[in-house]
C-alpha cells in the first residue's frame, strides 16, 4: 500500500495540469491553467517555492526535466502553442532560453527521449503533427524534424521507449546490445495508439495499435525492467486503460490486453522507476495504482481521492 507523506502547496490559482520531479527527486516542477510553472525544492517531505516561471500566454499543459548530464533545464508547454525552455543560472535564477513556436494548435505534451538516446525532445500538438528537436547546445537545437498527420485529430500525449530494445536488456553481450534504439509511442484524437522509429534518416510509423473506441488521452512507455518484453500502457477518454505488450520490436507484432474500466474519462499515466507499478488518474479525481498478478491480471493495489495524495 501507498503512504501519503505530504501536501504541496502549489499556490497556482487554477487547475493544476502536470507534477514532475527531476532524476533526483529533489526538485518538482508543476503547471497550471493560470499560465505559470512552479519550481519547488523537497527535502524531507518539505517543499520550498524557489521559481515561478511566467512566460506562456495560455494553460501549460506539461512539463518535462532534461537529463541533468546535458544541464539543469526543464521544458514546458501550453495551449499557446508553444514549447519553452527554462534554465538554472549558477546564481539559481531561472530564465528562458529558447521557444518553439512551429505548430499551428495547442501543443499537449512533450517528453525528453532517454539520455543514452540522445538529446532529443519529442513534442505533440492538436494541429495533428509531431516535432522532434534534436541536440541542445548554446541555447539552440542542432536539427528538427516533423512528423505530419501523425494523429488527424490531434496527438494528445508522447511516451519515449528505453534506449536498448528488451530483448538485449538480460544480455549485455548481445550484439544488439550497443545498438540505440530510437522509437516512442503517442496517442490521439483518432483513437489510435501508434510506434514511431527512426530510420537512417526519418521517422517512420512501426506500428498502429487499435483497441480504444475514443480519443486516447495519454501513452506511457514502461522503462527497462529486465524483462524480454516491450510494455505500453494506454488511457482513453471512454475510460478503459489498456495494456500492449511486444516481445520483438522489430517484428511488430504488439498484444494487447484491457487493465481495467473506469467509470469515467482517464487523463494520465506513470509508470515506477522499475516498471512493475503503474498509476492511473482519472475524471473522478481518484489516483489508482496497479500491479501486474502472478496470473496475468492487474490488481489496485492502492487508492487515493483528490483530498489526499500519493
Amino acid at each position: 500500500m501507498a503512504t501519503v507523506i505530504g501536501k504541496v502547496d502549489t499556490q497556482h490559482e487554477e487547475m493544476i495540469h502536470d507534477a514532475q520531479m527531476d532524476i533526483y527527486g529533489r526538485r518538482l516542477a508543476t503547471c497550471s491553467t493560470d499560465r505559470s510553472v512552479r519550481i519547488f525544492e523537497v527535502e524531507k517531505n518539505q517543499q520550498k517555492l524557489i521559481a515561478t516561471l511566467i512566460g506562456h500566454h495560455g494553460p501549460v499543459w506539461q512539463v518535462s526535466w532534461m537529463h541533468p548530464m546535458y544541464g539543469v533545464v526543464l521544458a514546458s508547454c501550453s495551449y499557446d502553442k508553444k514549447v519553452i525552455l527554462w534554465k538554472e543560472t549558477d546564481r539559481g535564477e531561472w530564465n528562458k532560453i529558447y521557444s518553439h513556436e512551429v505548430h499551428a494548435s495547442s501543443v499537449n505534451s512533450i517528453q525528453w527521449a532517454p539520455p543514452d538516446t540522445g538529446l532529443f525532445l519529442a513534442c505533440a500538438s492538436s494541429d495533428g503533427n509531431i516535432s522532434i528537436l534534436q541536440g541542445f547546445s548554446e541555447d539552440k537545437f542542432e536539427s528538427s524534424a516533423m512528423i505530419s498527420n501523425a494523429h488527424v485529430m490531434g496527438v494528445n500525449a508522447v511516451s519515449w521507449a528505453p534506449s536498448h530494445p528488451a530483448s538485449t536488456t538480460l544480455d549485455p553481450s548481445s550484439k544488439d546490445y550497443d545498438n540505440v534504439s530510437k522509437r516512442f509511442a503517442s496517442g490521439g484524437g483518432d483513437n489510435m495508439v501508434r510506434v514511431w522509429k527512426f530510420t537512417e534518416s526519418e521517422w517512420i510509423c512501426e506500428a498502429e495499435l487499435k483497441g480504444h473506441t475514443n480519443w486516447v488521452r495519454d501513452v506511457a512507455w514502461a522503462p527497462d525492467t529486465g524483462f524480454t518484453t516491450s510494455t505500453i500502457a494506454s488511457c482513453c477518454q471512454d475510460g478503459k486503460v489498456i495494456i500492449w505488450q511486444c516481445s520483438d520490436l522489430d517484428k511488430g507484432v504488439w498484444e494487447s490486453r484491457r487493465m481495467h474500466a473506469f467509470d469515467d474519462v482517464v487523463w494520465h499515466l506513470s509508470w515506477s522507476v522499475q516498471g512493475d507499478i503503474l498509476a492511473v488518474s482519472g475524471g473522478d479525481n481518484k489516483v489508482t495504482l496497479w500491479r501486474e498478478s502472478h496470473k496475468g491480471g492487474w490488481i489496485c493495489i492502492s487508492k487515493q481521492d483528490n483530498n489526499t495524495t500519493i
